[in-house]
């Protein structure tokens, strides 16, 4: 048995303004046994492809691995450079020789300028390369993707739960059931729904309402018999595509009744809460507010995420925690290229500085912030991540400077978007977390697989950027009319 494995994977968010090139992704790129070496023992859809296929005593032929590498400020992937990347999947299985089955770990919410439906465009190369072989395929649950995926691909296989911490789940689930269909023991038939529903990813966690709702009765449908996998993405609404929002994908065993009854009750469910999707949220100035009123009752720490911030550069958080007098806080990312050149021609740990940072990128991220403090650390820090998810990866990043800014307020200036989605982000900086009261992270979800279990308290916000809660500050060309609630049927 010969299963080939392949992957190209981004999340465009297309509210962004530089083109995606091949030069963001080719560093990234893993070829050949490459992908095997580096992707073992990582708890990635590729590790659990190969965790499968390894007991199974299937024969792997990696062919290309993909993604865009961390830092920069893209957009829109060129057509060339989705070109390079699906025509080298798809010339590589053809000269692989007989294969009985490809595993392809895709994303589900990549745009490109000129292939409206990427996703299911990669299946349809790869298919025109091997023929008649099963194709499986892996998502992320920000996919945006429809019918065209479901047609392409003979079954789909989207992530549960967001914090993302059952990839190499997911990769197992698609391996095994790749090995039972080349075995004849399973024959996978699809149904697709589409709720049309578009949702800020901020509201998608899998833990709470209402995507638990939708993800229990998942769970449900997955223990009747002949029911496979029963997934659901939320979908990606910062990619301004035909496709965008939530899908609903289900799998059984060559039963299409039952498929299409499963994938019909989830549509329905779902449509039932989409109100729930776009409720109010603090903006920066409430935030903080309440981040402070939970530390006076001695609640802490409380973490806020600052979730609409794409590309790390946003004052608003430093702006309103500065002026409310907030002590005891952290903000791990202001991204400002210049400012960060400028502190490690000009100073030093020890020196004390005085600069403008972020606020450069567009209008929804602020005015630049003025900040006068210590630089307690400079560096460029490698280090292994803790948490939940992808633990035992290394990270090394561009240039970062952390700065004192007195009764222990911390910024740091960086060349490049980072987290700090677990605790190696700020001990890889010195930085003693547990003085802190309040945490400020740059993202929406993914930070509380680890966060949860130290933070008392998790603060949601609205607060302007290129992935804001409220879509309403959006413009978007191509969603569809009946998108709830960005379409023209529903902005009256």
């Amino acid at each position: 048995m010969r299963i080939a494995i392949a992957g190209f994977s981004d999340e465009t968010c297309t509210f962004c303004k530089e083109p995606t090139t091949i030069e963001r992704f080719e560093p990234a790129t893993q070829r050949g046994n490459t992908i095997i070496e580096e992707n073992r023992g990582i708890p990635n859809y590729i590790n659990g492809f190969l965790k499968v296929l390894d007991a199974k005593g299937a024969e792997i032929v990696p062919i290309v691995n993909t993604r865009k590498t961390a830092g920069g400020f893209s957009s829109w992937l060129t057509t060339e450079c989705f070109d390079k990347y699906a025509n080298e999947i798809a010339q590589g299985l053809k000269s692989a020789g007989k294969l009985d089955g490809v595993l392809l770990s895709l994303h589900g919410a990549m745009a490109v300028t000129g292939v409206p439906k990427p996703e299911a465009e990669i299946v349809r190369r790869a298919r025109a390369a091997v023929g008649d072989i099963p194709i499986m395929v892996t998502l992320d649950l920000h996919a945006n993707e429809d019918h065209e995926l479901s047609e392409a691909a003979d079954a789909v296989f989207i992530l549960k739960t967001y914090p993302h911490v059952d990839s190499e789940e997911t990769g197992m689930i698609a391996a095994n059931c790749m090995v039972d269909t080349v075995q004849g023991s399973f024959v996978p038939t699809m149904a697709c729904r589409r709720p049309g529903i578009v949702s800020a990813s901020i509201y998608q966690a899998s833990a709470y309402h209402p995507m638990k709702e939708i993800y229990d009765r998942c769970r449900e449908w997955e223990k009747t018999s002949g029911v496979y996998c029963a997934s659901v993405a939320p979908g990606y609404a910062y990619a301004d595509v035909v496709d965008i929002g939530m899908s609903v994908f289900v799998v059984t065993n060559n039963d299409q009744e039952l498929a299409e009854k499963v994938a019909q009750d989830l549509n329905d469910l779902a449509w039932s809460l989409k109100e729930s999707f776009s409720e109010p949220l603090p903006d920066a100035k409430e935030a903080t507010q309440l981040a402070m009123k939970y530390v006076a009752e001695g609640t802490r720490p409380v973490v806020i995420a600052d979730g609409a911030d794409r590309i790390g550069d946003s004052t608003h958080m430093l702006k309103e925690l500065l002026a409310q007098k907030a002590t005891n806080w952290v903000i791990p990312c202001i991204t400002d290229p210049k400012a960060a050149k400028w502190l490690e021609d000009n100073s030093k740990a020890g020196d004390k500085v005085d600069l403008a940072i972020g606020g450069w990128y567009d209008e929804s991220s602020g005015t630049p912030a003025k900040i006068s403090g210590t630089v307690e650390y400079m560096g460029r820090p490698s280090y292994t991540l803790v948490g939940p998810m992808r633990k035992g990866a290394r990270v090394q990043e561009g240039f970062v400077a952390r700065i004192n800014l007195g009764n222990n307020r911390h910024v740091v200036v960086a060349q490049h978007m980072r987290g700090a989605n677990d605790s190696a982000g700020l001990t890889s900086l010195e930085l003693d977390y547990t003085t802190l009261d309040i945490i400020v992270l740059k993202d929406r979800v993914h930070h509380r697989a680890f966060w949860d279990s130290v933070a008392k308290v998790d603060i949601r916000t609205s607060v302007p950027g290129q992935g804001p809660a409220d879509l309403s500050d959006l413009h978007y060309d191509n969603a569809p009319d009946d998108a709830y609630p960005i379409g023209k049927h529903w902005r009256k």
